[in-house]
């Protein structure tokens, strides 16, 4: 008895927790969502990221070219294979799965001018829901992944 109680007490003692990801603070959110370009052309810059969303498979829904505002959704099937099959068998209708992942974005472009220099700036802010096989909602996140963020400006065709 006293051998399996100090096999366990070694393999819990030596299994180490995944690290947490820091939380990032508004400020650091901000910067990462947040481009300057070195042109004064607004329009110009925020039909590059139109395009740029409808490149990567996002539905633009609303969109005021007057205030540089417009906002996206690309939604994703994520039913695990054979979800609806297995659940047929179930004696309740309180089976619920994740079914869709919808990808929210919102972009504001802006004129700037200022000591630091003058441009446009574009800050975007994506997040994530996950719908489940009844319609509601399981969760909503902020993507906070700086290389997110990087890849959806570095391919913004600004000339």
């Amino acid at each position: 008895m006293y051998y399996i109680f100090a096999l366990l007490l070694i393999f819990t003692a030596c299994s180490t927790p995944k690290p947490e990801e820091p939380v990032k603070t508004q400020e650091e959110i901000r910067q990462m969502q947040s481009r300057q370009f070195d042109t004064k052309n607004s329009k110009q810059v925020l039909k590059s990221v139109l395009q740029k969303l409808q490149d990567d498979n996002y539905i633009v829904r609303n969109a005021a070219l007057d205030l540089g505002f417009l906002t996206a959704t690309k939604e994703k099937d994520i039913q695990p294979q054979n979800a609806d099959f297995w659940a047929k068998f179930q004696k309740t209708d309180a089976i619920k799965w994740p079914k869709c992942e919808v990808i929210e974005a919102t972009v504001n472009v802006s004129e700037v001018d200022s000591e630091v220099g003058s441009g446009t700036r574009v800050r975007t802010n994506f997040q994530t829901k996950i719908i489940d096989n009844t319609g509601a909602v399981m969760s909503v996140k902020q993507i906070t992944d700086e290389k997110f963020y990087q890849d959806f400006f570095n391919n913004i065709g600004v000339k």
